[in-house]
């Protein structure tokens, strides 16, 4: 499927017909694809809370990207959806999940596809115990960006590609907004092996996330300081993925974190600087529970997993004491 449509992009000619998009949580994923979409023609609507909607509401969304170039672009905004659409992409933190999807009601996504773009493995089902099961369409999206400040997007690195699960129950439907994520120039692929997909994405961030956050430093300082501690949870996460049914070993992960740029950090890393609740759960807690099931022991995970889930608390203890 892709390769007909990006050829068709490439030369200017048969461009999808543009579809209805929304977009729950305007941060650095989130805020790039309705950036990218809504310059590409599409109907757009954000939907965040009060202060981010009526900030890019006023504003638009403006994206700095060395890949995609610097542009601002109007978009629609909402607390709530309240209107059909074709698409609408789940980009909210995996701790914020439960209360983000209060405002995406499923009596208001109709017969429109529900796209997770989160860490980790477990959200699928829990999408599916709210959504129409055959509507949860399992993504992943491998791109470095932050938010500035709320409407303000700025991509990091030049890389930014999306995988899609298709079914045989929703291959149209997922090929149209393919198609179109396509002719915004991001780069795409459609699969039909969801639970592959979703753990050779997580082989790949469980131990940078993990690292760099533990570490409070970038892709270089794990590579010189923790080297020893890279390898190992590297060949521990490696090993559930393949249980699983991933198909990315674990020399392929190591040779990724030998070519990534010294200063790439994680967004877990991010969030730990700015104060924020970490993703510790859905990135390293999932592949320690699937490893137990698995019956296959992660000592280095498991051990990176505890001390920041315990930094973590006593981070938000203490913020919320000085409050």
């Amino acid at each position: 499927m892709t390769g007909p449509f990006r050829a068709a992009n490439m030369m200017g000619a048969m461009r999808p017909e543009s579809l209805r998009f929304a977009v729950l949580g305007p941060g650095g994923v989130g805020g790039l694809l309705a950036a990218l979409l809504a310059r590409a023609g599409n109907s757009v609507v954000v939907i965040a809370g009060e202060e981010t909607s009526r900030v890019v509401a006023a504003r638009g969304i403006r994206l700095e990207s060395k890949k995609f170039g610097d542009f601002k672009v109007p978009v629609r905004t909402a607390t709530r959806l309240a209107e059909a659409v074709d698409a609408c992409f789940i980009t909210v933190k995996a701790t914020q999940l439960d209360e983000a999807l209060a405002r995406v009601p499923p009596t208001a996504i109709g017969n429109g596809l529900v796209i997770p773009f989160l860490n980790g493995i477990d959200h699928v089902a829990r999408l599916r115990s709210v959504y129409p099961p055959g509507s949860v369409v399992a993504g992943t999206i491998r791109v470095e960006t932050a938010r500035v400040e709320p409407g303000v997007i700025r991509q990091l690195s030049p890389f930014a590609a999306l995988e899609l699960a298709a079914s045989a129950g929703n291959r149209d439907r997922v090929d149209s907004v393919a198609a179109q994520l396509i002719a915004t120039g991001l780069d795409v692929r459609v699969r039909d092996d969801e639970t592959p997909m979703l753990w050779d994405k997580l082989v790949m961030l469980a131990p940078l996330a993990l690292l760099t956050t533990h570490e409070r430093g970038n892709v270089g300082a794990v590579r010189t300081r923790r080297r020893d501690d890279a390898i190992a949870v590297i060949a521990e996460v490696a090993a559930v993925a393949r249980a699983e049914g991933g198909t990315v070993d674990a020399e392929s992960v190591i040779r990724m974190l030998y070519s990534s740029p010294e200063s790439m950090e994680s967004s877990m890393q991010r969030d730990q600087a700015a104060g924020q609740p970490l993703e510790v759960d859905a990135i390293g807690g999932a592949v320690v529970r699937h490893a137990e099931t698995r019956g296959i022991a992660v000592p280095m995970t498991r051990r990176l997993v505890e001390e920041l889930e315990a930094r973590s608390k006593e981070s938000l203890d203490r913020g919320t004491r000085q409050r």
